[in-house]
């Protein structure tokens, strides 16, 4: 069956009103917390400037990692383009000599020399040989050549010291390279140190200078493989001129290197690395086949020292990379072999064994990030300093408003009202009996102490104000004035009340007259039934909440006070627990929101039960165990506690109020003053009895009944105090 078929209309109507009831409660809740949120920041100025720190802040982080992507991903595409370029034209140039050399060894002059020289060592064939590859070599711009038979050895050369060596390719590498020449395969070497003196870039003779080969196979009529012709390259001239075209900006550089990290080219840093002690300091030193490409662990431009030599550091993250043949770019940054920070591009040439790194320093690649980064920090720290001086200048406001404050308060003058006398405290604000300066009428003033004035006790101040002011009961405390003093305190005036609450009373004159407790019962419910009337609940109904006055010529009037935990019935109300726990009903200790006027009567019912035996309802040594007892315990009779018969319908009524079911409860105040109405006291308490007792007692002249000694701890009285939890 579907869903909505099965639901009966009441179930219907039960969804549809949680759902509203939801609604609102969410619409309240946000409105509300945006009115304290208003009313905090208009109160506190200093946060202004913090708060726009935080916004700046954020914004500034999000323009800087958006302009911090852009420029990445930008720096990616540039560094990957320079690379392919210059690998790109180093590729043109390679393949270029590969051809050339290979047109050159296939000539037929240099053919038919060749097989004439290897059938045997003819001296004038060797002389033919170089004169017939020297316009080629001119051409091209080759400075040396050699003749390399299938033994590896070599049979002409341009230097005659290199005519019958074989131990010039002594080396793996060099030995693979003019194997592979052999095999058919004309290619490129990397530079190489000479084994031979050569000259050098300054013109002197010695080994080790920087050299590179390009050999190509020379063949027979029949296209064997007999011999290959190596061409010698000097790589400061094309090679290094290539690479040279990739130095960009004031740090950008373009060089190749080997899997071991050996620098093949000449690097923009020479004169630097001269200075730093990466090179030796003699005359024509030069990066090309002397320089490690390894990481230091840190800028050695900067004067870090490395704790190892040079040969012992680890290759850098891009060596490491390319000689794992991986073709990649970084633009987080990594140390190079300066041990500056640097970003860059690379690749791996297999067929060459060599690679090519594209790099700048990262400080220079990130320059405008560096200077929007300044410029933020720079607003920061104005941001940072302006809130400094507000919030300084805040607190000198706020100690000089204390001080206006107190002086007020000692100058006894709060707005029109003269106070006399410091009456009592709570836990927001302070009472005092004051007059009106016009009326001279006594009037009790309520205001917050300076020290309690935030924007929360603000709020609850109000709201106790306007709800109080409402409400026009005679057993209802009269709301007068409201407002506050150039100093910023906050008050407002109400009846002056000279009697005492009846907490008191009973404290001091022991359990009351059947026939007066009903009188002043029925007074509470004569004020509740206004206030649940109009929406509200009161939540904390105690003794010390309702005074007991003479008022002209009236004994006995009951004012009921402090309307500041008052919950509308129709509103989700403070969602935690409020009230005094001796008081309290079962559904305020369980399901605070679910309040209702019959959890009032709960408490009424609980101070009716104190006033006529002196004791509270439930007395239990913690907390915990008092409110256990609210919700599973059956309070003792009150009859059996004051020792004495009491009107049935009286102590039926007290302990309806304390069932713990609300459908067996009274459900109005109204019902429960009728009920109390049809009370039949025999203790004969009317007018003239009270009359006589308000004559007889002032208040706070008769002593305090005592508990005897040896009771234990109990929770009870005035030592339960008000609890309320946001």
């Amino acid at each position: 069956m579907p869903l909505n078929k099965s639901l009966s209309p009441q179930h219907s109507r039960a969804a549809a009103s949680s759902y509203k009831a939801h609604m609102t409660w969410a619409s309240r809740s946000v409105s509300r917390t945006l009115k304290t949120t208003g009313a905090f920041l208009r109160r506190q100025i200093w946060l202004w400037p913090i708060i726009a720190v935080v916004l700046l802040a954020t914004l500034g982080l999000f323009v800087r990692f958006a302009i911090e992507r852009t420029m990445k991903a930008s720096l990616v595409s540039e560094l990957q383009t320079l690379r392919d370029v210059e690998v790109a034209m180093l590729r043109t140039w390679l393949t270029s000599q590969e051809h050339n050399a290979e047109s050159l060894a296939n000539t037929t002059a240099i053919r038919q020399l060749t097989t004439k020289l290897l059938e045997g060592n003819d001296p004038e064939a060797a002389k033919a040989l170089a004169d017939a590859i020297g316009p080629g070599m001119s051409s091209h711009g080759y400075h040396g050549y050699f003749l390399l038979d299938e033994q590896k050895i070599i049979r002409a050369a341009t230097h005659p010291q290199a005519v019958g060596r074989e131990d010039l390719t002594d080396d793996p590498e060099i030995d693979e390279f003019f194997t592979l020449a052999l095999e058919g395969k004309p290619l490129v070497s990397r530079p190489l140190p000479s084994v031979l003196p050569l000259k050098d870039h300054i013109g002197r003779m010695r080994t080790g200078t920087p050299v590179m080969f390009v050999a190509a196979p020379i063949r027979d009529e029949n296209l064997q493989v007999v011999a290959a012709l190596g061409l010698q390259i000097r790589p400061d001239e094309e090679f290094s001129r290539i690479l040279e075209l990739g130095r960009t900006g004031e740090t950008g550089e373009t060089y190749a290197f080997d899997k071991n990290g050996v620098m093949l080219s000449s690097s923009r840093f020479d004169e630097e690395l001269l200075l730093l002690g990466i090179l030796p300091d003699v005359e024509g030193s030069r990066s090309i086949l002397s320089v490690l490409v390894r990481d230091p662990g840190g800028d050695v431009t900067k004067g870090y020292r490395p704790k190892h030599r040079r040969a012992d550091l680890p290759p850098t993250k891009m060596v490491a990379s390319a000689a794992a043949g991986e073709t990649a770019s970084d633009v987080e940054g990594y140390r190079d072999y300066r041990g500056v920070k640097v970003v860059g591009a690379w690749t791996w040439l297999p067929e060459y064994g060599f690679g090519v790194a594209t790099e700048i320093n990262a400080a220079e690649a990130y320059g405008p990030l560096i200077i929007l980064r300044r410029t933020f920090l720079g607003l920061f720290a104005l941001l940072g300093l302006s809130s400094i001086a507000i919030f300084l200048f805040t607190l000198k406001v706020a100690k000089l408003r204390r001080e206006a404050q107190a002086a007020a308060i000692e100058a006894q003058q709060l707005g029109q009202y003269r106070l006399e006398q410091r009456l009592g405290a709570g836990a927001m604000g302070v009472v005092y009996k004051a007059k009106h300066a016009m009326l001279r009428r006594p009037t009790a003033v309520k205001m917050v102490e300076p020290d309690k004035v935030t924007p929360e006790a603000l709020a609850a101040f109000e709201r106790e104000v306007q709800i109080t002011s409402q409400l026009c009961h005679p057993n209802t405390v009269a709301i007068f004035d409201y407002g506050h003093t150039p100093e910023g305190l906050f008050y407002y005036a109400m009846e002056y009340l000279d009697g005492i609450s009846l907490q008191e009373l009973v404290d001091q004159y022991g359990p009351q007259p059947v026939g007066r407790v009903v009188d002043l019962l029925q007074q509470i419910c004569g004020s509740l039934y206004e206030a649940h009337t109009m929406g509200l609940v009161h939540r904390d109904i105690k003794p010390a909440n309702v005074m007991l006055n003479r008022r002209g010529a009236d004994p006995d009037v009951v004012k009921v006070l402090d309307f500041g935990l008052v919950k509308e019935i129709d509103s989700d109300g403070q969602r935690g627990m409020a009230g005094t726990p001796l008081y309290m009903s079962p559904e305020a200790i369980q399901q605070p929101g679910t309040v209702d006027p019959r959890s009032d009567l709960y408490a009424v019912g609980a101070v009716g039960y104190f006033l006529l035996t002196g004791r509270v309802v439930f007395e239990a040594n913690d907390m915990q165990q008092l409110m256990h007892m609210h919700l599973e315990d059956t309070p003792v009779a009150p009859s059996l506690i004051r020792g004495e018969r009491l009107p049935e319908e009286l102590e039926d009524a007290l302990l309806a109020c304390l069932d713990k079911s609300r459908a067996k409860r009274p459900q109005t105040a109204r019902e429960l003053s009728l009920r109390l109405d049809k009370v039949v006291a025999e203790d004969g308490w009317n007018v003239e009895r009270a009359d006589l007792w308000w004559n007889q007692h002032e208040r706070g002249t008769a002593p305090k009944l005592t508990k005897p000694s040896g009771s234990p701890p109990t929770v009870r009285g005035d030592q339960a105090a008000t609890i309320l939890h946001e």
